[in-house]
């Protein structure tokens, strides 16, 4: 069946719509959401019927699409999936689409060797892995580390489509700290992913103070096109020059200064931990010392301490009381205290 771009955003948008169980979607409410869809990625207004909507519903719910969504009505009114888990993204592959896909990935690999398409040699061994594990139904080649159950990934889309279409969002969030969730209006410049985990980074609503969340903890989002954007002069590779992870303070950077020693000097010298890593001594027993210009954060200290006894760091002495007090705390917690 051939699908045109409206419908296949309709579906998308009704997906996500019924992904989300903290709140209930009436059919006015599903045809609302189409209707903003649609506008953001056609800067236009395009009327979306009750009856439409109610097509695709039928459509979601067939197997003409292969999607077989379990969609039902509760309470005579509200839409959700019956299955909590269920996404339409989640649907194998057919074998026309397997046709498609090595098709491109057979295009693709005639460009690899042009500069503008140098980034993209891994993305495309990665595509044509997951195209061969499919066809021949063999164990894949690549094997990537994935979370099955990480949060917050249905968000991905629509928040890269705010960023490229510079729209205001109403963000319903809530930390680990907060007791309850809280509604942010926010100005999105980024998404950036760090250790498994994505994160929107972008400003408040003064434009003046760059913020993060975590994609795991937004409940709800929501557009909101009557705010003006605010543009500024965000630059990420400028922003996180001297950080290690997300977290960016006012501080000015530091010369960290850290031992490394014999069995994890080569995995140090081979996979920097900032990109400012300079090995500065190479002592007789194979051990290094190297230094990184950082700012001090959470994430920093997490890495460091990964390395457990293979590590030390030498300064600045405020960095390595912090390290040393929190691994005091752990030993105490096997029984003993560090000397």
């Amino acid at each position: 069946m051939a699908l045109n771009k409206n419908a296949l955003i309709r579906y998308k948008t009704i997906d996500k719509c019924l992904q989300n169980r903290y709140r209930q979607w009436t059919l006015d409410d599903l045809i609302e959401a189409c209707s903003d869809a649609l506008y953001e990625y056609e800067d236009r207004d395009i009327n979306v019927s009750k009856r439409t909507v109610q097509l695709d519903i039928q459509l979601m719910r067939s197997d003409k699409l292969g999607y077989n969504a379990p969609i039902e009505v509760y309470r005579k009114k509200y839409y959700r999936y019956a299955d909590d888990g269920f996404s339409i993204t989640n649907i194998p592959i057919t074998e026309n689409d397997m046709d498609v896909l090595s098709e491109t990935v057979e295009m693709l690999k005639q460009f690899k060797d042009f500069s503008l398409f140098s980034e993209l040699g891994g993305i495309i061994q990665r595509l044509e892995d997951t195209v061969y594990t499919e066809k021949t139904h063999q164990s894949a080649i690549i094997h990537l580390d994935k979370n099955e159950n990480l949060k917050g990934l249905h968000w991905l889309d629509e928040l890269y489509r705010a960023i490229q279409k510079k729209v205001v969002l109403d963000i319903t969030y809530q930390s680990f700290k907060a007791k309850k969730p809280s509604i942010v209006k926010f100005h999105p410049y980024l998404l950036k992913e760090f250790n498994n985990r994505w994160f929107l980074i972008g400003a408040n609503h003064k434009g003046k103070v760059i913020l993060n969340f975590a994609l795991d903890r937004i409940l709800a989002l929501d557009l909101d096109f009557q705010t003006d954007y605010a543009v500024g002069n965000f630059d990420a590779d400028t922003f996180y020059m001297d950080v290690v992870g997300v977290t960016v303070n006012r501080e000015r950077p530091s010369v960290v200064k850290v031992w490394v020693d014999k069995g994890n000097a080569p995995y140090v010298v081979t996979k920097p931990l900032h990109h400012s890593q300079r090995v500065v001594k190479e002592n007789e027993d194979g051990s290094i010392e190297v230094t990184l210009l950082v700012k001090l954060n959470y994430e920093l200290e997490r890495l460091l301490l990964g390395f457990g006894e293979a590590l030390e760091v030498l300064k600045p002495e405020r960095l390595r009381k912090r390290i040393r007090i929190k691994l005091n705390r752990a030993a105490t917690r096997y029984g003993e205290d560090l000397p």
